[in-house]
């Protein structure tokens, strides 16, 4: 066929199909490739950070291999591509085509937190400084559900001793608390809480004391319900020459991945395994020296785990040193 150039289009992207009216005519769409590498795209300036989304965008339209979102954890812009040199290209383009400036560098992980222990807490708030005071009671029971469960919230208090227009704002308060977690500053999952009685006073109780209430013994449940981090798993096919498995496999391990199969797809053998997400940031330049650049890899989110210890210790020393981790304040 031929290849010829057509300029003034103004409604078309990269896979349309041109013809004539007469004779109309559309192709199956191209099958573009996986995502292989991701990175945190972060404006230089407050300039370049109004204009990135924009020319992004333009570039995407040109090539739909490229991936760009927003995490809506890390709050991080995720640029995903082909390669190294793909992403290279791309901050190229931002730099000479659009004039806006960009840093790259690895993704947060999204961890999160969670609980592992039942432990049943008071949460009181009172205030009196002349005037209406600010009074709330609450006690609750905190315990720890399976992976996934997310947050559930049970009442149990039977007659007034908290009345039914305050206590969702108990809920409120502990939903509130839970997003800034209990040790690294990462949202808080998989746990119940069952109101189980309280207190209230007719003139100085209102749902602002009880949102402090239920703050206040999120804290108090995470001084006792030893709570951890959780690390994110992905499930990764590895695509590669077969001479080549073994060496793949053995980094696969080193990277605390578990094997859990291999088969073969016409001449390459496919490794499947689990393996946090946080050893998988630098995989794919590891695995272009390993296999000669003839293999490639895809991975999805699979489930939580918990983080080893010595590893919790060094996430939750970091967020320390970043300022995610403060002394709570006290309620107002």
């Amino acid at each position: 066929g031929d290849i010829v150039a057509v300029v003034k289009l103004k409604d078309t992207q990269t896979g349309d199909t041109l013809c004539d009216k007469s004779s109309v005519i559309v192709y199956p769409p191209v099958q573009y490739p996986e995502a292989a590498i991701a990175f945190a795209i972060e404006p230089k300036s407050r300039a370049d950070e109004e204009k990135i989304s924009a020319a992004l965008h333009k570039i995407l339209e040109e090539d739909p291999s490229l991936h760009f979102d927003r995490d809506s954890q890390t709050k991080e812009f995720i640029l995903s591509g082909s390669g190294q040199l793909h992403i290279e290209t791309v901050v190229d383009k931002l730099k000479n085509r659009y004039h806006v400036e960009v840093a790259l560098h690895p993704p947060k992980v999204p961890y999160k937190e969670t609980i592992t222990e039942q432990v049943e807490v008071q949460g009181r708030h009172k205030k009196q400084s002349g005037g209406r005071g600010q009074f709330g009671d609450c006690k609750c029971v905190f315990e720890p559900l399976d992976r996934g469960s997310g947050f559930e919230w049970v009442d149990k208090i039977f007659g007034g001793s908290i009345p039914q227009n305050f206590r969702p704002a108990v809920e409120k308060g502990i939903i509130e608390a839970a997003q800034g977690g209990a040790v690294a500053g990462y949202p808080l999952v998989d746990f119940r809480v069952t109101l189980v009685d309280g207190s209230y006073h007719t003139v100085d109780s209102d749902e602002h004391s009880f949102r402090a209430a239920g703050r206040k013994a999120f804290r108090a449940a995470m001084d006792r319900a030893k709570p951890t981090l959780l690390e994110p798993i992905m499930d990764v096919e590895v695509f590669t020459p077969q001479e080549f498995s073994g060496d793949i496999m053995g980094d696969l391990n080193s990277r605390r991945g578990r094997v859990s199969g291999m088969d073969m797809r016409g001449k390459q053998q496919v490794i499947k395994a689990k393996v946090p997400l946080s050893e998988m940031l630098d995989y794919q330049s590891k695995l272009n020296s390993v296999t000669q650049a003839r293999g490639s890899y895809h991975m999805q989110f699979s489930h939580y785990d918990p983080l080893p210890h010595n590893l919790a210790q060094k996430v939750i020393d970091e967020a320390v040193a970043a300022g995610r981790v403060r002394a709570h304040e006290e309620d107002e």
